[in-house]
């Protein structure tokens, strides 16, 4: 079988851009190894300004125009008049945009694995029957995430990585809140983002600053000091690929997490990870496409990889970065939307 482009990942970033390319009259196919598409390691928050416009605000199950920051000497309430993040559902939006890209004539085919890459040609295999077939195509777009088979396959290194850890608990809570606290997250922090029945407790650092376990056992201590019993729960984990290094190489394309655009401050990835996918199908309709959004994501992307570096310097530079980054969001200083991957 021969596709004209090759999608490989069924996340956000994966569906926008076979979405848009179906729109235009390209059949693209996209190749998801999981049998459900949806299910990944995440807080499930999307920033309302940057997001919500491209999905039904109804796939929201909560938001916030008050969010909360505890640090070791601040408590800060900031509060906009519109809401500033909203919880969702990633099985939920998944299935909502694998729908959205079907019905404009995508191809979508789960529970396929690529095995290798040779040339314009794809060697995939069903995990379940474990038969194999070939296909060929004119462009290949990897968005199949921080451990991308089409990323290795440029030769590309991912040693830029941050690690997400995220407990769903039964719950009804009503306050999104943020901890920075160097003492169990280093330079990067543990969260509590209600959903609809559940709420989200977990914790993002660099990969760097130390061992998963240690991330692990610092979160579940953490979450104890504020009354929840997590030693029980069901933990997932990811990897999160912030190390940028290219997303356009002739007629292959890296997108979201796969093309390292993920926020190495935030572990932010959702946003990145749509754009880049609705900028790749509009530079493959058009290889003279204008890239100015590609470029003001990518240096948005650059400026957060540095202040991960810079607040990961040293623990106590970390603690000063911090408190001071908290006190402007008090004094309005900093606007919080400054922190976000869609300002």
């Amino acid at each position: 079988m021969h596709f004209h482009t090759v999608i490989v990942g069924a996340g956000p970033g994966g569906l926008a851009c076979a979405r848009i390319l179906a729109e235009h009259g390209i059949q693209p196919l996209v190749l998801e190894r999981k049998k459900t598409i949806g299910a990944k390691v995440c807080a499930g928050g999307i920033t309302w300004g940057g997001l919500i416009s491209r999905v039904p605000r109804d796939l929201a199950e909560k938001s916030f125009p008050v969010q909360h920051i505890i640090t070791r000497l601040q408590k800060v309430r900031i509060e906009e008049p519109a809401p500033i993040i909203a919880t969702i559902n990633r099985v939920k939006l998944g299935n909502y945009m694998a729908k959205c890209a079907r019905e404009a004539g995508a191809e979508i085919m789960t529970g396929w694995q690529v095995k290798g890459i040779k040339g314009q040609t794809l060697v995939i295999k069903q995990k379940e029957s474990g038969r194999q077939q070939e296909i060929t195509f004119d462009y290949l777009v990897g968005a199949d995430g921080s451990s991308s088979l089409v990323r290795r396959h440029l030769g590309l290194t991912s040693n830029r990585m941050g690690v997400g850890i995220n407990y769903q608990i039964s719950g009804d809570l009503q306050q999104m809140e943020w901890h920075l606290n160097s003492r169990f997250f280093r330079n990067g922090y543990g969260w509590i983002f209600p959903h609809r029945d559940t709420v989200s407790i977990g914790a993002y650092i660099p990969k760097s600053m130390f061992p998963d376990q240690r991330l692990k056992n610092g979160l579940i201590a953490w979450a104890g000091t504020l009354g929840f019993s997590l030693e029980k729960e069901q933990a997932r984990a990811d990897y999160i690929n912030y190390d940028y290094q290219g997303w356009r190489f002739g007629r292959i394309f890296l997108i979201g997490d796969a093309a390292g655009l993920a926020s190495g401050l935030t572990g932010e990835g959702i946003y990145p990870a749509i754009i880049s996918g609705e900028e790749t199908a509009r530079t493959i309709l058009n290889p003279e496409h204008n890239t100015a959004v590609m470029e003001r994501l990518i240096r948005k992307q650059r400026q957060h990889s540095r202040m991960a570096d810079w607040t990961g310097f040293s623990p106590a530079f970390n603690i000063i970065a911090g408190e001071f980054v908290t006190l402007g969001l008090r004094c309005g200083i900093i606007r919080f939307n400054k922190l976000e991957m869609a300002n």
